[in-house]
């Protein structure tokens, strides 16, 4: 039973991640963007992530075309600069510019 406790208590503590982006907990990009965990995964659902680290400009584009405006219909206050920061934020390899 202590086993048992103990693995829910691991389970519970873990950070959240996106199913199609395993790299970036998806908590406390939601807090950063003051936006439930839930509408965050749901906005990233169709987002095809770069599975290298660095995304051509075009593929970075396509997928804020996706998330930004998803993400403001539940916080008209995300800017494409604050999605951007945040993101960056979380990004496993640091901060990417192209």
């Amino acid at each position: 039973m202590r086993n048992l406790c103990l693995l829910v208590t691991l389970f519970l503590v873990q950070p959240a991640y996106a199913d199609n982006d395993p790299n970036r907990p998806t908590d406390k990009i939601a807090a950063d963007l003051n936006i439930e965990e839930a509408v965050f995964i749901e906005c990233f659902k169709p987002v095809n992530p770069e599975p290298g680290k660095y995304p051509t400009g075009a593929q970075q584009q396509a997928n804020k075309a996706i998330l930004l405006p998803c993400l403001q219909q539940a916080n008209s206050a995300i800017t494409n600069d604050r999605l951007d920061a945040v993101m960056d934020k979380y990004r496993p390899e640091g901060a990417f510019r192209k």
